[in-house]
């Protein structure tokens, strides 16, 4: 861990290792799968029209909701200085470089996300991200992540400590009595069109 960041996860995610990960996910299949996830969590909501995106990397989840929702306000927050530069060349897109575990953005959006970020983030830290992710949402919250029942931790491309599966829409349910579960659906990689990495979703609204 460096002094600049408060976990060794976020570091490693600054630094080489995210900049490779960068490289592996300029994919349009990608794309394409995100794009289909999100239109199956949106017919689920009501009017969207602003959105803002923690752990963003290089936006291709920016890129499905330009098409899905053209008029919203979208913005990202990214830790990585490579892949801030990626998001910055997306016309529209208010970009906030920093961590996601303090806060980012001043004013509530309609929908606050993660999508495979809160996998990465370190355990003891979680309830930060949780706070800010619910302090950004006006009304809609949602997570597409790695889903266990029970928390653990998973090897990761040959690095301990730096993956972690858990009920994260479960969490968020059980810090924040006004949350109530939307949806939820899964990603799965055998689709024949739209394949993922077997991530489930959850979609969660505020009605407090």
């Amino acid at each position: 861990m460096t002094d600049n960041f408060r976990t060794e996860q976020e570091a490693f995610w600054a630094g080489a290792f995210g900049n490779a990960y960068i490289d592996r996910n300029r994919d349009a299949a990608i794309l394409a799968s995100r794009t289909t996830m999100f239109s199956r969590i949106l017919s689920r909501a009501g009017t969207v029209g602003s959105v803002v995106e923690f752990g963003a990397n290089i936006g291709l989840n920016m890129l499905a909701l330009r098409t899905l929702l053209p008029e919203a306000k979208l913005s990202a927050i990214e830790i990585n200085p490579e892949a801030v530069k990626a998001l910055q060349s997306q016309e529209g897109l208010n970009v906030h470089h920093g961590s996601i575990l303090d806060p980012q953005v001043s004013e509530p959006h309609d929908l606050s996300f993660t999508s495979g970020v809160l996998i990465h983030i370190n355990p003891d830290e979680l309830p930060r991200v949780y706070d800010n992710m619910y302090a950004a949402s006006g009304r809609y919250i949602a997570v597409s992540e790695y889903y266990n029942p029970a928390p653990v931790a998973i090897p990761y491309r040959g690095h301990e400590d730096r993956l972690f599966k858990r009920d994260f829409a479960g969490d968020l349910l059980d810090r924040f009595p006004d949350l109530a579960l939307v949806d939820y659906g899964f990603m799965y990689h055998r689709d024949p069109n739209f394949p993922a990495d077997d991530m489930t979703w959850f979609l969660l609204e505020k009605r407090g």
